[in-house]
């Protein structure tokens, strides 16, 4: 019986420790935080060359704080990668130009950016040719 005491009380003082470790987490965390909410964001500056990993600053009033960001490898130097559209299919080749171009319509602005509503991209023609054929067999009785 006094095994079973010992353990129940041993129990009680582990989940009390738990608690108050709980609350000190929370505790730092407020601290940490800003009451500021008007935070203006500048663009993400890669660290090394002109994508990875790197830094945005904001301020806020008298307040500043550094969050580290991704631009990835890919991204639409053009737009910035700040900037998120949403685009159409590409359009038939130009003869004239051997361009290919479509349209994007900005769906989303991340940080504040300054995007253009609309953007337009071109890439060259492909020089390969589809063949038709996709899909079918040819006949085996000639």
């Amino acid at each position: 019986m006094q095994v079973r005491s010992l353990l129940l009380l041993l129990a009680l003082i582990l989940v009390a420790a738990a608690a108050e470790a709980g609350k000190n987490k929370k505790e730092k965390t407020k601290k940490d935080g800003s009451k500021c909410e008007d935070w203006r964001w500048g663009p993400c500056v890669p660290n090394s060359k002109d994508c990875g990993l790197g830094y945005r600053e904001g301020t806020c009033k008298d307040e500043s704080k550094k969050l580290k960001c991704k631009i990835p490898c890919n991204w639409k130097k053009k737009f910035g990668a700040d900037c998120k559209y949403k685009f159409e299919s590409w359009g038939g080749c130009s003869a004239q130009t051997g361009l290919k171009t479509r349209s994007g319509i900005l769906k989303k602005a991340l940080y504040n950016a300054q995007c253009e509503e609309t953007v337009y991209v071109t890439k060259p023609c492909s020089s390969k040719i589809k063949s038709k054929s996709k899909g079918q067999f040819p006949s085996l009785l000639s």
